[in-house]
């Protein structure tokens, strides 16, 4: 009966676990989609509602890898069971630094002057910000489901995300070029695509370490990439 009792008891702290990573994750999908949604209106309210978010998502991480520490501590896990628990650990991580970059968008949009018309390109970071937030959603739910077919869908399109970001950065740099007075605003909206940028790279992450969670597994080191980091570097020595 105490082994029983015992092994009750580590489910029932491995469910935990796994609770708080998806309060976490819709926390973390709340914040991104709402930054989106503060820079498309201009909406400074919203914007700095979002950036007061960021200290909540912080405290979840942390209380997620103490409870993963003290079940290491207590459990001595070792193969599947010790995947769930580093599993909830990289995925905490990497959902703190998506909310780090939701805050980082936020303050973007607060930055930006709300007198100025912004360009179309916006309406491409409007686009990206989507497919970025269906991208995290269903990385959440292949991580709930343990689902490495999802998991994989997700590593694949993280190309199609960079091949976006590509089309933006040069879309904002001949912005720049043509006018000067429009470096301002326009290197704000070149650093917010390029924080959704990131986010889809830590959804991919999550896509990694799900995969490694249902199989045992890991993903090849080389992610399907759809922009040039050295075409980005040439382009980004005119200015």
């Amino acid at each position: 009966m105490p082994a029983q009792h015992t092994v009750s008891a580590f489910d029932t702290e491995l469910k935990d676990l796994s609770q708080s990573i998806a309060e976490m994750g819709g926390l973390v999908e709340k914040m991104l989609g709402d930054s989106a949604d503060a820079l498309q209106r201009r909406d400074t309210v919203l914007a700095r509602n979002v950036i007061e978010r960021d200290a909540r998502i912080d405290a979840i991480q942390r209380e997620i890898e103490e409870k993963a520490i003290m079940v290491i501590a207590r459990r001595q896990p070792m193969a599947v069971d010790l995947r769930e628990i580093i599993g909830a650990i990289r995925t905490a991580s990497d959902l703190e630094r998506i909310g780090d970059l939701a805050k980082n968008i936020a303050k973007r949009t607060l930055a930006i002057d709300t007198a100025v018309t912004l360009p179309k390109v916006v309406t491409g970071i409007v686009h990206m910000s989507q497919l970025v937030l269906a991208q995290l959603k269903t990385v959440l739910d292949s991580y709930v489901s343990r689902n490495a077919e999802r998991a994989v869908a997700v590593w694949n399109r993280d190309g199609e995300i960079d091949a976006i970001y590509t089309s933006l950065f040069r879309e904002l740099l001949t912005y720049m070029m043509e006018d000067p007075r429009n470096i301002g605003f326009s290197t704000h909206l070149l650093f917010t695509a390029k924080n959704f940028e990131r986010v889809g790279d830590h959804a991919t992450n999550i896509a990694e370490t799900v995969y490694f969670m249902a199989t045992g597994s890991t993903l090849p080191s080389d992610r399907p990439k759809g922009g040039s980091v050295t075409e980005i570097s040439s382009l980004t020595s005119v200015l």
